[in-house]
Protein backbone atom coordinates (compact mmCIF):
# COMPACT_ATOMS: atom_id res chain seq x y z
CA UNK A 1 0.00 0.00 0.00
CA UNK A 2 2.80 2.55 0.95
CA UNK A 3 4.87 1.71 -2.78
CA UNK A 4 0.97 2.25 -4.47
CA UNK A 5 0.49 5.54 -2.76
CA UNK A 6 3.89 6.63 -3.09
CA UNK A 7 4.01 6.02 -6.50
CA UNK A 8 0.96 8.33 -7.25
CA UNK A 9 2.15 10.88 -5.08
CA UNK A 10 5.53 11.14 -6.99
CA UNK A 11 3.51 11.14 -10.10
CA UNK A 12 1.22 13.93 -9.17
CA UNK A 13 3.97 15.78 -7.44
CA UNK A 14 6.50 15.22 -10.65
CA UNK A 15 3.47 16.95 -13.46
CA UNK A 16 2.95 19.68 -11.22
CA UNK A 17 6.90 20.32 -10.32
CA UNK A 18 7.60 20.15 -13.52
CA UNK A 19 4.87 22.05 -15.78
CA UNK A 20 4.96 25.25 -13.25
CA UNK A 21 8.57 25.25 -13.24
CA UNK A 22 9.34 25.56 -17.06
CA UNK A 23 5.98 28.02 -17.03
CA UNK A 24 8.03 30.16 -14.78
CA UNK A 25 11.47 29.63 -16.63
CA UNK A 26 9.45 30.39 -20.40
CA UNK A 27 8.48 33.52 -18.64
CA UNK A 28 11.84 34.64 -17.59
CA UNK A 29 13.15 33.94 -20.94
CA UNK A 30 10.05 35.91 -22.51
CA UNK A 31 10.57 38.62 -20.66
CA UNK A 32 14.49 38.86 -21.09
CA UNK A 33 14.30 38.31 -25.09
CA UNK A 34 11.17 40.56 -25.32
CA UNK A 35 11.33 40.17 -29.27
CA UNK A 36 10.71 36.55 -28.88
CA UNK A 37 7.15 38.19 -26.57
CA UNK A 38 6.49 40.05 -29.03
CA UNK A 39 6.71 37.00 -32.12
CA UNK A 40 4.38 34.84 -30.01
CA UNK A 41 2.03 37.65 -29.70
CA UNK A 42 1.82 38.79 -33.35
CA UNK A 43 1.76 35.24 -34.41
CA UNK A 44 0.03 32.93 -32.00
CA UNK A 45 0.45 30.34 -34.41
CA UNK A 46 4.16 30.17 -33.09
CA UNK A 47 3.65 29.62 -29.91
CA UNK A 48 2.65 25.32 -30.74
CA UNK A 49 5.05 25.52 -33.18
CA UNK A 50 7.64 27.24 -30.70
CA UNK A 51 6.79 25.22 -27.96
CA UNK A 52 9.31 22.15 -28.12
CA UNK A 53 11.97 25.76 -28.35
CA UNK A 54 10.25 26.50 -25.18
CA UNK A 55 10.52 23.78 -23.48
CA UNK A 56 14.41 22.90 -24.62
CA UNK A 57 15.48 26.30 -23.13
CA UNK A 58 13.25 26.20 -19.31
CA UNK A 59 14.52 22.32 -18.88
CA UNK A 60 12.72 22.36 -15.44
CA UNK A 61 14.68 19.20 -14.56
CA UNK A 62 18.70 19.68 -14.50
CA UNK A 63 19.16 15.61 -14.65
CA UNK A 64 18.44 12.00 -13.65
CA UNK A 65 20.47 9.58 -13.03
CA UNK A 66 20.46 5.91 -13.86
CA UNK A 67 22.47 2.56 -12.85
CA UNK A 68 23.72 0.67 -16.13
CA UNK A 69 22.25 -2.72 -16.53
CA UNK A 70 24.73 -4.29 -18.78
CA UNK A 71 28.23 -3.34 -19.84
CA UNK A 72 27.87 -0.55 -23.01
CA UNK A 73 29.77 1.78 -24.41
CA UNK A 74 28.76 5.81 -24.73
CA UNK A 75 30.75 8.11 -26.89
CA UNK A 76 34.01 5.80 -27.13
CA UNK A 77 33.69 5.87 -22.60
CA UNK A 78 32.95 2.01 -21.16
CA UNK A 79 30.62 1.66 -18.65
CA UNK A 80 30.00 -1.32 -17.16
CA UNK A 81 27.05 -2.85 -15.55
CA UNK A 82 26.42 -1.37 -12.40
CA UNK A 83 28.07 2.07 -12.82
CA UNK A 84 25.88 4.94 -12.19
CA UNK A 85 25.27 7.60 -14.98
CA UNK A 86 23.86 11.34 -15.54
CA UNK A 87 22.18 12.53 -17.69
CA UNK A 88 22.06 16.40 -17.42
CA UNK A 89 19.05 17.75 -19.78
CA UNK A 90 20.30 21.14 -19.37
CA UNK A 91 23.58 20.61 -21.20
CA UNK A 92 21.86 18.19 -23.84
CA UNK A 93 19.28 20.88 -24.37
CA UNK A 94 22.02 23.62 -24.99
CA UNK A 95 24.58 21.18 -26.73
CA UNK A 96 26.18 23.01 -29.80
CA UNK A 97 26.36 19.73 -31.87
CA UNK A 98 22.32 19.57 -31.81
CA UNK A 99 21.27 23.07 -31.85
CA UNK A 100 22.93 26.46 -34.08
CA UNK A 101 23.62 29.44 -31.18
CA UNK A 102 22.15 26.68 -28.38
CA UNK A 103 22.09 29.92 -25.41
CA UNK A 104 19.43 31.91 -27.57
CA UNK A 105 16.00 31.62 -27.75
CA UNK A 106 14.53 31.13 -31.09
CA UNK A 107 11.01 30.57 -31.44
CA UNK A 108 11.14 30.11 -34.85
CA UNK A 109 13.67 27.32 -34.90
CA UNK A 110 12.75 24.12 -36.56
CA UNK A 111 12.71 20.43 -35.61
CA UNK A 112 13.89 20.99 -31.67
CA UNK A 113 14.99 17.58 -30.56
CA UNK A 114 15.17 18.40 -26.92
CA UNK A 115 15.35 16.20 -24.21
CA UNK A 116 13.23 18.45 -21.61
CA UNK A 117 11.09 15.24 -20.36
CA UNK A 118 13.55 12.94 -21.03
CA UNK A 119 14.24 10.46 -24.29
CA UNK A 120 12.56 7.77 -24.69
CA UNK A 121 14.63 5.07 -22.42
CA UNK A 122 15.34 4.92 -19.80
CA UNK A 123 13.08 7.79 -18.97
CA UNK A 124 10.23 9.44 -20.36
CA UNK A 125 8.33 11.57 -18.37
CA UNK A 126 5.21 9.84 -18.14
CA UNK A 127 2.83 13.05 -18.26
CA UNK A 128 4.99 15.04 -20.92
CA UNK A 129 1.65 15.49 -23.07
CA UNK A 130 -0.38 17.00 -20.62
CA UNK A 131 2.76 20.01 -19.85
CA UNK A 132 2.85 20.61 -23.28
CA UNK A 133 -0.61 20.86 -23.37
CA UNK A 134 -0.87 23.02 -20.13
CA UNK A 135 1.64 25.37 -21.11
CA UNK A 136 0.67 26.01 -24.81
CA UNK A 137 -3.08 26.58 -23.47
CA UNK A 138 -1.63 28.76 -20.89
CA UNK A 139 0.30 30.52 -23.56
CA UNK A 140 -2.36 30.85 -26.03
CA UNK A 141 -4.79 32.49 -23.25
CA UNK A 142 -2.44 34.78 -21.71
CA UNK A 143 -0.05 36.13 -24.31
CA UNK A 144 -3.07 38.10 -26.13
CA UNK A 145 -4.08 39.26 -22.34
CA UNK A 146 -0.97 40.92 -21.60
CA UNK A 147 0.39 44.18 -23.63
CA UNK A 148 3.78 44.13 -21.18
CA UNK A 149 5.60 42.56 -18.68
CA UNK A 150 8.36 43.31 -16.22
CA UNK A 151 10.26 42.15 -13.11
CA UNK A 152 9.62 44.23 -10.13
CA UNK A 153 12.12 42.69 -7.87
CA UNK A 154 14.54 40.08 -7.08
CA UNK A 155 13.88 36.97 -8.62
CA UNK A 156 14.56 33.72 -6.28
CA UNK A 157 15.78 30.08 -7.79
CA UNK A 158 14.28 27.02 -5.54
CA UNK A 159 18.07 26.00 -4.27
CA UNK A 160 18.05 22.63 -5.63
CA UNK A 161 21.02 21.14 -7.84
CA UNK A 162 17.74 18.41 -9.25
CA UNK A 163 15.22 20.97 -10.18
CA UNK A 164 15.35 24.32 -12.17
CA UNK A 165 12.91 26.10 -10.71
CA UNK A 166 11.79 29.59 -9.54
CA UNK A 167 10.46 30.37 -5.85
CA UNK A 168 9.73 34.16 -6.14
CA UNK A 169 8.94 35.84 -9.04
CA UNK A 170 7.66 39.63 -8.56
CA UNK A 171 6.25 41.31 -12.01
CA UNK A 172 4.09 43.71 -13.27
CA UNK A 173 1.74 42.78 -16.03
CA UNK A 174 0.13 45.35 -18.07
CA UNK A 175 -3.08 44.20 -19.64
CA UNK A 176 -3.23 44.40 -23.73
Amino acid sequence: DQDFDNYFSLLVIAGNETTRHAISNITRALIDQPDQLRMLQENPALIGEGLEELLRWASPVYHFRRTATKDTQLRGKDIKAGDKVVMWFASGNRDDEVFADPYKLDVTRKNVDNVTFGKGSPHQCLGANLARMEIRLLLEELLPRIKDIEITGEVKYVRSNFVNGIKAFPVKVTKA
